[in-house]
């Protein structure tokens, strides 16, 4: 990376087509143990499932520790039976609109990986209400193409499920499933690669599970006690027609986002101000982010430390979130690079007690 506006494109498409339903990480948790290692001095595993990669400072006689979080898991689905005919009902692994399902590819993990489809009652033998009423995740199921007895030989009650989408570049967009989380996965290690002179100890944590409650960071931050958390995730672009000003939360294009707070953690008003200030030297575009509703990764990272950290977050603005067309702007995943690595190299510049 350089800080001319230049991504690799194919590292991005790679981590983010890779599946990786909550707690069904191993695809994208190997990928991401090799893409780091070379990086930085230490990679482990704990329990739950967490990449935990460390890049130790040359000079930090405090031993202070800085903790960036970036979660690997995708919204997905898990089968839960298997019907007459072969089709399969299934419960959610993250939170899901359910009207973006209809007709949508999906990929059941079992033996080998099938593609199917999701269906639903077809329009034309709807009741009246049935056409008005708003669809529930449990209206669906997914059609394999396949008999009962054929599905069973590769598919189990339990097994996970991902969307089917291929990244593409769209204007100066990339649009693909699973943009969230993916793309702050390829920030932290494009972030990594770039990383030199740190005052502190990095502990970069790809982390599992977010989208059923933070579980992975929550694990992680209690067993790294970081001083400072950076979590990294996407956020709200409700930047499209028939929304008002103040709903937008923020835009594309318009840079990487700071949070404030969202749903689950008031960010420590001293890290927002450090990235503000951080971002305003290095000459970063950015734009506030407050988000009414969810949460990230950073209530873990500040909260289930020993001591808690003083954390705040890196958002990266997405239009059409959960759904399997997710789309960020390639310069706010730029920017959100650049911003990761001043932070980090400028943490100690920083009167943190005030």
């Amino acid at each position: 990376m350089t800080d001319k506006m230049e991504l690799d494109i194919p590292l991005l498409k790679q981590i983010c087509e890779i599946a990786g339903a909550p707690g069904f990480e191993k695809r994208i948790r190997d990928l991401v143990i090799e893409l780091v290692t070379p990086l930085v001095d230490e990679v482990k595993t704990d329990n739950l499932g967490n990449v935990i990669a460390v890049k130790k400072s040359e000079n930090n006689p405090d031993n202070k520790k800085v903790m960036v979080a970036a979660h690997i898991d995708e919204i997905g689905f898990m089968v839960t039976h298997i019907e007459e005919g072969g089709f399969l009902r299934f419960h959610t692994l993250g939170g899901f609109d359910p009207k973006t399902l209809t007709a949508q590819r999906v990929i059941v993990h079992g033996k080998t990986d099938l593609v199917g489809v999701m269906g639903s009652k077809p329009i034309h033998v709807m009741t009246a209400e049935e056409k008005t009423k708003i669809p529930k995740s449990t209206d669906y199921f997914i059609d394999l193409g396949m008999t009962k007895e054929e599905v069973e030989k590769y598919v189990s009650v339990g097994d996970p499920i991902t969307r089917e989408r291929e990244l593409i570049e769209m204007g100066d967009c990339v649009n693909c499933k699973s943009i969230d989380n993916r793309v702050s996965v390829f920030i932290l290690i494009e972030a990594l690669r770039k990383l030199k002179n740190h005052p502190y100890d990095v502990y970069a944590v790809f982390t599992v599970q977010e989208e059923l409650g933070i579980r992975g960071a929550n694990v992680a931050a209690h067993g790294i006690n970081p001083d400072f958390g950076i979590a990294l995730d996407t956020t709200i672009a409700f930047d499209v027609p028939g929304a008002q000003a103040h709903e937008k939360i923020t835009e594309l294009g318009k840079g990487t986002a700071i949070k404030i707070m969202d749903a689950m953690t008031v960010c420590d008003y001293r890290m927002v101000a450090f990235m503000k200030k951080t971002a305003t030297e290095h000459q970063i575009k950015w734009q506030p982010e407050i988000l009414t509703a969810g949460g990230t990764d950073t209530a873990g990272v500040q909260r289930m430390g020993k001591q808690g950290a003083i954390a705040g977050a890196i958002s990266i603005p997405t239009r059409h979130l959960h759904q399997v067309i997710e789309m960020a702007h390639k310069e706010d995943i730029h920017d959100s690079i650049l911003l990761l690595n001043a932070c980090l190299e400028n943490m100690d510049q920083y009167d943190w007690g005030h």
